[in-house]
Formats: structure tokens, sequence, C-alpha cells
């Protein structure tokens, strides 16, 4: 992921935020000192145009969600590099000090980002050129050959199949939750969700690393109780 774009990632990421909570974020609604971020705008996007919305999703999207050691560091150098133009311009604003599109920072961004870290595709070198590698649709392997590596890397965003979506980071951030034991009364609140069935249903799974914490429980219990 470029440098410009990583702390709108690790933001989205660290803080279970949606596409539109994420880049309608402002200076007034970031306290970094306090470790906290308020949800209380988002971003819409109709007809190529960008504009703010003054409430979330719903009532239950207005919320105070805690921020993370690493999402917060990463904010911090942003602003610093890249301070935004007033305390109502977006955190992470596009070039033009506008709020991202959701479309462009998918092709332009996310993709070419995912074809580099391997995870949509890859390109390789081969008779001074290179190589994009990458599953269709409907999952048929396709290869062409580009004279750059940037070239290649357009090709295989282009033309890969869907690979892991922005919205994917939520669900991650609930299934941590979920996975490190936070009740689920207390993901729904931080997620914004209205209705206190979606967040099992729709967001969270259990992944593999419940056997891993199982294991250190029991390696921890049996310390000094086993035989030396």
């Amino acid at each position: 992921m470029p440098d410009y774009y990583r702390s709108l990632v690790a933001v989205a990421g660290g803080a279970g935020l949606r596409w539109g909570e994420v880049v309608g974020l402002c200076p007034d609604a970031l306290d970094l000192e306090a470790g906290t971020l308020s949800v209380i705008r988002t971003v819409v996007e109709v007809s190529r145009n960008t504009s703010f919305k003054p409430f979330p999703k719903s009532s239950a999207g207005r919320r105070s969600v805690p921020l993370p050691p690493w999402p917060a560091r990463h904010s911090r150098d942003h602003l610093r590099e890249w301070p935004p133009s007033s305390e109502r311009a977006p955190v992470f604003a596009n070039m033009a000090g506008k709020p991202h599109r959701r479309t462009l920072f998918r092709s332009r961004v996310r993709r070419p980002s995912l074809v580099l870290a391997g995870l949509l595709g890859q390109v390789t070198e081969e008779d001074g050129g290179f190589v994009a590698i990458w599953l269709d649709a409907a999952g048929e392997g396709r290869t062409e050959k580009r004279r750059t590596h940037s070239q290649a890397v357009k090709v295989a965003a282009a033309n890969a199949g869907e690979g892991l979506r922005f919205h994917d980071l939520r669900h991650s951030y609930a299934t941590w939750l979920v996975d490190d034991g936070v009740p689920v009364n207390m993901v729904q609140r931080v997620l914004g969700h209205e209705r206190s069935s979606t967040t099992p249903d729709l967001y969270t799974r259990r992944t593999d690393g419940g056997d891993r914490m199982l294991r250190a429980l029991t390696d921890e219990a049996d310390d000094g109780l086993g035989p030396r």
C-alpha cells in the first residue's frame, strides 16, 4: 500500500469503520491523545461526486470507537505529513483535498496493492518484460506480458476476480474482537449496529486462532504442576 493511503487502511481495519465513515473522518472527530475517534458523519458518492452527510448510516452508527495504538500511530504520522486544510476537511483526502471516491480507490490503489502483496495474482519478470498472472472471475488462470512492471500490475489488478474487499477489514475487526472474548453487545456498539443479531450473523466467524489460545491457556495452567 502506498504511504499516502496506509493510515486510511490502518484506521479502517483497526476501528472497524465502513468506507464512508473512514473517508468522512475529520480532525474534529479524532482524539489521538485519548485514543478514540467519533463517527459523526459519513461520505456518500452519487454520480461520481462525493459529499458529506452530517450523520452516519443509522442512529446506532453515531458512536465513539477506541483506536488501538498502531492505527493511532499511522494517523499521527499521516497528519504530520499531510495536514488537513481545516477541522472539517477529511483526514484521508484525495490529492485534491476532497473525500476519496470509492470506485477510483478500488481501481487505482486497493487492487494494485493487492497484486503487489501477492493477494490478487502476481507479477514475474521474464525475457526482458513482466508477466501478469491472475485468476479471472470464473477461477480460470490468465497471463499477459507487458513491457514494465507497473503495466503488468495494472493488467492483473484490472482483470482478476474480486479478491479481498475493503469491507473485509470490517469483518476482520469484528472477528478479532469476538476471538479475544469481547462480549457481542460491545462489538455491536463499536460496529454501530442497531440490532444485536446483525453482529454474529453477518460479521463474525471463529478463526483457527481459538485453538492456539486454548493451548496457550492450558500451558499456563499446567505451569508448575507437571513433571520437571
